[in-house]
C-alpha cells in the first residue's frame, strides 16, 4: 500500500530570499509536470513572447501561488487546475517594469502608488531610492518592503542611493558607503544594485571629499554582481563618457538627443530612454536605421500623482514609443524583458514565463495599447482602469512620519542678508532656476535698515534651504533671479527639494519665508502658500516629507486647491533662461536644489564645508552670498 505525502505548505514569497525560493522552485517544477495541482489558469486569445518577440495564439498560462508554473498551447497541460479562466479576446502581454523611477515623485506611499499604476500594467519597479535614503538612510530598505509585506502585489526591487549625501557639502538624514551596500546586498535578494550615481566629479577625482565613499558603495555592489545605476546629465564629451563607462556605470537616463544617445550606446550603456524625448529619439534613431533595441527601455524618472491621472504611467511611454514608429512588439520589449535582463532581474519579471510571477497585461487592441485587465500576483487586480484589491492599511510609524525635525518657530530675522555697515550698496551671488553656467551672476543690489534687499524691479527675489534634520533650523539663503513671487508678503516652500529634500522657501518678504516654513513644521512637510502674509493653501506629505498616505485623487484634488491658491499671484519669470514649463506655479523648484552634474554652484543647507550654503559642487570653492 502505497502512502500518499502531504505536501508541505508552500513559503510566503512577497519578498524574496534565497532559502525560500528553493522550495518555491521545487514546487514549480513539480506543478509544471502535472505531479501537483495548479491554483488556476489564464486561456488568452494571444500571447506575447517578448523573449523572441513573436506572437502564440490561444494560449494557456499556469499559475500556481503568485508564480507562473507552465506556459503553453491550450488544453495542452497535464496536470489538475482548481480554476479556470478564459479570455479569448484579449492579447497577454508580461506585467510593466519600470527600469528607474522615483516613487517618492508621485507623493503617494507605496501602497497608494500600487493602487494608482496597476491599472496602466504597471506590475514592478525599480526604485531609485535616493530621496527617502537622505530623509531615514537606516530604515530606507525597510521603508521599501513593508507595503509588500503588507499583501500588496506591486514588486518593488530597491537600489540603495549612491546620492546619500548627493555631494560632500551636504549632510543628515542619511550616510551610505561600503559597510551599508553591502549589508543592503547581503540581507534582501530584491535589492537589485547601486542607485543612479549621480557625483562624478567625485568619481573620477581623488581629491574629491566623496570620492571614497561613492567607491566603497561601487566595488559592494561589484562584490555582489550588482547592477551600477549611471546619471550622465550634461555629459557629451567622448572623453567624459569613455571615462563613464569605464568607470563601471551601466546605464543613463539623462539623454537628450539621438545623437548623445548614440555616442553613449557605443559606449556600451544600457539607455533609459524618458518621455520628455522619447519620441524625438526614438523617432531620429528609426530614420537613421537603428534595429537592435535591446539596449534600451523606456523609464518614467519623476512623475507625480496628478500627472499620472492625466496621462498614465508605463502605458505611456509605451504608447510614446508606438507614436514614434517603433512596432508595438518592440515597445514592449523596453518595459518588459529589457529593463529585466539589464538590472539581472529575469528569474522574477519581465516575461510570461515559467518561474515568474504571475504578472500580465491584458490588451484588447495592442497597436493602441489599449488595457482591459491586469494581473498580478496570479490573480486580476484591475479591469477597465480600476483598481479592484483591497489596499493594505499601514500606519506608518514615527520614523516614518516625524522627519520635519525643526525644534523653534523661524522668524523673519532667519532669513535676512545683513549689510556691511555704512553700505548703500551690496554685490551679491545670484543664482537662477537651472544654472548650469562654470560662474554664477553678480549683482549690485540695494542695502537699507542694515540689510540688504530683493529688487523686484529687476525680478531678484531671495531663495533659503532650511535644514530639517539638525533640529536646529539652520537657514542658508541668497538672491535668485527670475523665480518665486512678486506680491508682497507672499512666499512658497516645500519639503521636497531633491537630492537632500531640506526646505526650499522663495519669497518676496523674509517675514512671509518664515510663516511658510514655520507651516510645513506644523504638516511635517509638503507645500505651503503665504499670500499677502496669509496661510493660503497646504499639501501635507506626512510621509517622509516626500509622500501622503492616501488616494491620489485626493492628493490631487488638494493639489488642484494650491494651484487655484496661486492663481493671480505674479510670480517672476526670465524667459531668457527659465526652462521651457515656466513660466507660472514654480513647482519645478524642487529640482533647481539639485547638486549633481550639470550643476557647479549652488546653494545647500549650512555644512562644514559650506558654512554659507553656497559652494561649487564640482570643485568645492565657496564664495559669499554679498560682499
Amino acid at each position: 500500500m502505497t502512502q500518499s505525502r502531504q505536501i508541505p505548505p508552500l513559503p510566503d514569497d512577497l519578498i524574496i530570499n534565497a532559502t525560500d525560493e528553493v522550495a518555491i522552485r521545487q514546487h514549480l517544477a513539480l506543478v509544471a509536470l502535472g505531479k501537483r495541482p495548479a491554483d488556476r489558469s489564464l486561456r488568452v486569445g494571444r500571447l506575447l513572447d517578448v523573449n523572441g518577440r513573436r506572437w502564440h495564439e490561444d494560449q494557456e498560462i499556469v499559475v500556481s501561488g503568485r508564480r507562473i508554473a507552465w506556459v503553453g498551447p491550450a488544453g495542452a497541460y497535464p496536470g489538475e487546475v482548481i480554476e479556470r479562466v478564459e479570455e479569448p479576446d484579449l492579447a497577454a502581454v508580461p506585467g510593466f517594469g519600470e527600469v528607474h523611477k522615483h516613487i517618492e515623485s508621485s507623493h503617494l506611499t507605496p501602497e497608494w502608488e500600487a493602487a494608482l499604476v496597476l491599472p496602466h500594467g504597471n506590475t514592478w519597479t525599480c526604485e531609485a531610492s535616493h530621496e527617502f535614503s537622505n530623509v531615514n538612510g537606516d530604515r530606507n530598505l525597510e521603508f521599501w518592503l513593508t507595503a509588500r509585506r503588507a499583501g500588496s502585489p506591486m514588486k518593488i526591487f530597491p537600489l540603495p542611493g549612491s546620492a546619500v549625501p548627493p555631494t560632500a557639502y551636504e549632510w543628515g538624514g542619511g550616510h551610505f558607503g561600503y559597510d551599508e551596500q553591502r549589508a543592503f546586498l547581503e540581507s534582501q535578494m530584491m535589492v537589485a544594485g547601486l542607485d543612479e550615481v549621480m557625483d562624478w566629479p567625485a568619481v573620477w577625482n581623488p581629491e574629491n571629499p566623496s570620492h571614497e565613499r561613492l567607491w566603497g558603495m561601487i566595488r559592494a555592489t561589484f562584490e555582489a554582481r550588482g547592477v551600477v545605476e549611471g546619471h550622465a546629465a550634461g555629459m557629451r564629451a567622448i572623453n567624459d563618457i569613455n571615462a563613464f563607462a569605464a568607470a563601471g556605470m551601466a546605464s543613463d537616463h539623462e539623454a537628450w538627443t539621438g545623437e548623445e544617445v548614440r555616442d553613449k550606446l557605443r559606449r556600451g550603456l544600457f539607455m533609459e530612454l524618458r518621455p520628455h524625448s522619447l519620441k524625438e529619439i526614438v523617432a531620429g534613431l528609426l530614420t537613421e536605421g537603428q534595429e537592435d533595441w535591446s539596449q534600451f527601455a523606456l523609464c518614467t524618472d519623476d512623475r507625480s500623482a496628478s500627472d499620472t491621472l492625466k496621462i498614465g504611467a508605463t502605458d505611456h511611454n509605451v504608447r510614446l514609443a508606438i507614436e514614434a514608429g517603433l512596432r508595438p512588439e518592440t515597445a514592449i520589449q523596453l518595459v518588459t524583458i529589457n529593463p529585466a535582463r539589464h538590472m539581472r532581474l529575469t528569474p522574477w519579471v519581465g516575461a510570461i514565463a515559467p518561474g515568474r510571477f504571475a504578472d500580465m497585461v491584458l490588451l484588447a487592441d495592442v497597436p493602441t495599447l489599449e488595457i482591459a485587465k491586469v494581473w498580478a500576483d496570479g490573480r486580476q487586480v484591475a479591469a477597465g482602469g480600476k483598481y479592484l484589491e483591497p489596499i493594505p492599511r499601514i500606519d506608518w510609524p514615527d520614523w516614518a512620519t516625524k522627519t520635519v525635525n525643526i525644534a523653534r518657530e523661524l522668524t523673519a530675522a532667519d532669513f535676512a542678508i545683513p549689510a556691511a555697515p555704512g553700505r548703500e550698496t551690496m554685490q551679491a551671488a545670484v543664482l537662477r532656476p537651472f544654472h548650469w553656467a562654470d560662474e554664477f551672476i553678480t549683482m549690485e543690489l540695494p542695502a537699507r535698515d542694515g540689510e540688504v534687499q530683493r529688487d523686484a524691479s529687476r525680478n531678484v527675489t531671495k531663495f533659503a534651504i532650511v535644514d530639517r534634520f539638525s533640529g536646529e533650523g539652520r537657514v542658508a539663503k541668497m538672491f535668485w533671479l527670475g523665480t518665486g513671487p512678486s506680491t508682497p508678503e507672499t512666499a512658497l516652500a516645500c519639503s521636497m527639494g531633491h537630492d537632500k529634500h531640506n526646505i526650499w522657501v522663495v519669497g518676496s518678504s523674509d517675514a512671509a519665508m518664515a510663516q511658510a516654513v514655520n507651516a510645513l513644521r506644523q504638516t511635517q512637510g509638503g507645500w505651503a502658500l503665504v499670500r499677502e502674509g496669509q496661510l493660503a493653501a497646504t499639501v501635507p506629505y506626512e510621509v517622509g516629507g516626500l509622500m501622503t498616505c492616501r488616494p491620489a485623487q485626493e492628493l490631487d484634488a488638494e493639489m488642484q486647491a494650491l494651484y487655484r491658491a496661486a492663481d493671480g499671484i505674479d510670480w517672476m519669470y526670465e524667459p531668457t533662461f527659465s526652462p521651457r514649463w515656466w513660466p507660472g506655479f514654480p513647482e519645478r523648484l524642487a529640482f533647481a536644489t539639485l547638486t549633481c552634474a550639470p550643476w557647479r554652484w549652488a546653494l545647500v543647507a549650512p555644512s562644514p564645508l559650506a558654512p554659507e550654503g553656497f559652494v561649487n559642487v564640482a570643485t568645492g570653492e565657496t564664495h559669499p552670498i554679498v560682499w
